[in-house]
């Protein structure tokens, strides 16, 4: 019981302290990965993805992401992406909406643009740090049926933002 109280209390802060971070002017700088094989298309039966993230907050709760990336498939296979997506976090409980297009290159003479729908969840693990899973469904528009993709990731992201230099911290201190 002790251990249940503990975790909602955990999940009450973390939330709590997110609400911030879904301000105008916040930078976010992110790392993602379904390495576990947690997708499925017909022509993949296990892959390996890994992808560097970053974005800017235009609006408070919308947020802009460039991505570029790296798939493994098989020793035939391998692509690289690079896509932009947006993002609306829904500040009462750390939830995400995500809507995008990436274009993907692949070996051998593959080319495809896939919309990518995702849902997720932020969960802080304090002010800047957070785990993002989400579920997401990568519609190509070369061959919906064999390259369309369905899957888990699991992401690990900084909230930052630029109000605060280095220099402004050095005055407070000598006032």
């Amino acid at each position: 019981m002790k251990k249940i109280v503990f975790t909602l209390a955990l999940a009450f802060i973390s939330i709590g302290s997110a609400f911030a971070q879904f301000e105008k002017g916040k930078y976010y700088l992110g790392a993602t990965t379904n390495t576990a094989g947690l997708s499925y298309s017909k022509h993949d039966k296990f892959g390996i993805n890994l992808g560097v993230n970053g974005g800017y907050m235009f609006e408070d709760a919308w947020m802009l992401i460039a991505e570029v990336g790296f798939d493994y498939h098989n020793k035939d296979m391998q692509s690289l992406y690079t896509g932009l997506k947006c993002r609306y976090l829904i500040e009462q409980n750390g939830l995400f909406l995500q809507a995008g297009a990436k274009y993907l290159h692949g070996a051998p003479n593959y080319n495809d643009l896939q919309f990518t729908p995702e849902i997720g969840y932020c969960f802080f693990l304090n002010r800047h740090l957070t785990i993002e899973p989400s579920l997401y469904y990568d519609i190509s528009t070369n061959k919906f049926s064999e390259y369309s993709k369905v899957g888990v990731k699991v992401g690990l992201a900084w909230y930052f933002d630029n109000e605060k230099k280095p220099a402004d911290y050095m005055r407070r201190k000598k006032k």
